[in-house]
């Protein structure tokens, strides 16, 4: 992805391994200043995920590869950190797709650091062929919609839901596109509107209420991230997806989930079983140090909802963009 560095563009990747340590973009400054982080403890890596210092469904697959291979090189207890590294979030299937990839490389004798960049790069050409895929139903003049971040910050790089805006917008279209803000972490307005920004495509941010007011007035296509898939077609995503999805069916407005097949869930037969991370209150009752709620009330946090499959166009997959009742074929 580009960013801005000291006034200098650089093509950086959200998460890599270099010189012993994983290094990646800490999110949780942007858009503010660019500031990179590095650890060589894999423990202090599943910390990283936790804390959202990296997120995003394949990046923090990525970074959980890189927490592994770091467990490999120091000699800890494979399992162990595995168990490990699963705790530090519950709702993203990439997480656990990437530290069984890894316990199955490691088990073969592979190269610790080679199998972990081996990841970090499918996931990228997986985002790539998103991206190829996805920018045919982006049309010149478009209003496009999306929420939370699906670009590169989330994926390591090119993005998933940003991957066909990206690649239509490098194909001379020209559309404008609505980023809402993503209450209460922000990461529309911090870093999905930061990554457009830095391509120079055309967009504003607005609250997450204003989506239905702007989809009455005009919006072309939505299409969003996904956290975990399950084999129905039903998937999990940033909290305020099932809001834009009804609302979506409501005018007619295609509604398209991008995501890789790492993201599918064959497991879980239907969103019921999907585990919805429950986030601290004061993620919602405080900015910064500063208490914005009145002392005494308490706040609800789910991270996630659940949209059901018959509210989805397709899926944008590195496959070929399906329907959710043709996601059977990519069964791993």
């Amino acid at each position: 992805m580009r960013a801005r560095i000291d006034g200098i563009v650089h093509d950086i990747k959200a998460v890599w391994f270099e010189n012993g340590k994983v290094m990646m973009i800490d999110q949780r400054e942007l858009p503010a200043k660019v500031v990179l982080v590095g650890f060589d403890d894999y423990l202090d890596v599943a910390e990283a995920i936790r804390n959202m210092t990296t997120r995003g469904a394949p990046s923090i697959g990525a970074t959980a590869a890189y927490a592994m291979c770091l467990a490999a090189l120091k000699g800890c207890d494979i399992q162990k950190a595995a168990k490990d590294v699963k705790a530090a979030r519950p709702t993203a299937n990439d997480l656990f797709y990437a530290v069984d990839y890894m316990c199955d490389r490691l088990s073969k004798g592979e190269d610790p650091v080679k199998a972990a960049d081996g990841y970090a790069q499918m996931m990228i050409d997986k985002c790539t062929l998103i991206g190829e895929y996805g920018s045919a139903l982006i049309k010149d003049g478009m209003k496009v919609m999306t929420h939370c971040n699906a670009g590169a910050l989330a994926t390591v790089d090119v993005g998933t839901a940003l991957a066909p805006m990206r690649k239509a917008w490098a194909q001379g279209k020209r559309f404008f596109v609505y980023a809402s803000e993503t209450r209460p972490r922000l990461q529309g307005m911090q870093l999905t509107a930061w990554e457009l920004n830095q391509e120079g495509i055309d967009h504003a941010i607005i609250p997450d209420g204003a989506s239905a007011y702007y989809m009455s007035k005009g919006v072309d296509l939505i299409i969003t991230g996904a956290d975990r898939i399950a084999a129905n077609g039903d998937f999990a995503n940033k909290i305020g997806t099932f809001d834009k999805a009804i609302v979506a069916k409501h005018f007619g407005i295609p509604f398209y989930v991008a995501a890789p097949i790492s993201t599918f869930d064959f497991s879980t037969a239907t969103g019921e079983g999907i585990v919805i991370e429950q986030r601290a209150e004061e993620e919602v009752t405080m900015i910064g140090d500063r208490r914005i709620a009145p002392v005494g009330s308490k706040a609800l946090n789910p991270a996630f909802d659940v949209t059901p499959a018959e509210l989805v166009t397709g899926f944008i997959t590195e496959k070929g963009i399906l329907k959710p009742d043709e996601i059977s074929k990519v069964r791993r």
